[in-house]
């Protein structure tokens, strides 16, 4: 008997519901080329094609200067992130089967925020900052899965009550740190914990994790198309259903790590970003996977954009932009999605 799933073959041998997906990622492809070329344009000191250009293949000059060692880092690093929150979303959704979830649900980052506000509190240098977020950001995980797994069975609900629990456990801790910090130091904490690129000049590492994390997300796609259909289902037609929980509880929480670090806490991208993509597409993780991490980072990267343009010279928090426009979208998302498009 054929899969349930299975639909006839075009004259080409390809399904005719494939032919759409494929396209969209392609035209997703373009979309992040042009969110990339805006971001490099826009600013306070706005450039043409023609100057752009020429800055890019120039040797030294102020228009050379602005775009290899500001705007261009900068680019790359909130496309970075954006795909990281997106990817984590994605995994998070089908891990929780909830079409909430969010990368920042199990309290990830609140370890990530209580790690680096003790580190500014200390004095540290800006460099330090990063592996103390970091490193919150893991010990955050390790406690939310030890605490989930307990003496019992580890269920998705279980896991999301002790990752609402630990998240509303360190904004209890954020809150204090804010209260006994000194006034000099407010306005730093705040905007890192509103989420903040204006420091993000390093891209290449979170680009690497974003690779590695998507052929990761890749090879678990199979997988993850079956759970999504309920772990009964998924066990019956030879899941390790355990393995693959663990797995992606992991990756995502790794990602959300990474983007955390150098960004901060920026909400909706992961949270809008699969719910956009499952629009235009099935949600066959084989192509949910690389639709979202391209729509995420071309919607932090646009957003980014804004964040330092709209008042220029004085730049936003771009946590702060992509709240809202998310909440907007999401709304609009919940009244447009039928349930057959819900993860799970």
């Amino acid at each position: 008997m054929p899969a349930s799933g299975a639909g006839p073959s075009s004259a080409c041998g390809m399904p005719p519901d494939r032919s759409r997906p494929l396209l969209l990622l392609g035209g997703l492809a373009a979309f992040s080329l042009l969110a990339l070329l805006i971001s490099l344009v826009c600013g306070g000191m706005t450039l043409d094609p023609e100057h752009l250009w020429s800055a890019l293949w120039a040797q030294g000059g102020l228009e050379h200067d602005l775009i290899w060692e500001l705007r261009l880092p900068r680019a790359l690093s909130a496309f970075a992130v954006g795909g990281l929150l997106a990817l984590a979303g994605a995994l998070m959704q089908v891990l929780l089967r909830n079409p909430l979830g969010d990368p920042y649900i199990l309290g990830i980052s609140g370890g990530a925020a209580t790690a680096s506000l003790l580190a500014m509190l200390a004095g540290a240098s800006a460099a330090w900052l990063t592996g103390f977020a970091f490193g919150g950001a893991l010990a955050s995980m390790l406690l939310v899965f030890a605490l989930a797994h307990g003496q019992g069975a580890w269920t998705p609900t279980r896991l999301l009550l002790t990752g609402v629990v630990i998240a509303a456990g360190w904004g209890a801790l954020i809150s204090l740190i804010l209260a006994v910090s000194p006034a000099e130091r407010l306005p730093g904490m705040l905007f890192w914990l509103m989420g903040d690129l204006s420091d993000a000049d390093r891209p290449a590492l979170p680009l690497l994790v974003l690779t590695a994390g998507s052929a990761w997300a890749l090879l678990l796609a199979p997988g993850l198309n079956l759970l999504a259909r309920g772990e009964l289902q998924a066990a019956a037609l030879g899941v390790e259903v355990r393995p693959l929980r663990l797995m992606i509880f992991l990756l995502a929480s790794l990602l959300t790590a990474a983007a955390v670090t150098v960004g901060g806490s920026i909400g909706f991208v992961g949270l809008v970003a699969p719910h956009l993509f499952r629009l235009g597409a099935a949600g066959d993780h084989r192509l949910l996977i690389p639709g979202a991490t391209l729509l995420g980072g071309s919607l932090l990267l646009l957003a980014d954009t804004l964040a330092r343009t709209l008042l220029s010279p004085q730049q936003l928090p771009v946590g702060v932009v992509t709240a809202l426009l998310g909440v907007p979208v999401f709304l609009w998302l919940l009244h447009r999605t039928t349930p057959s498009r819900a993860p799970g």
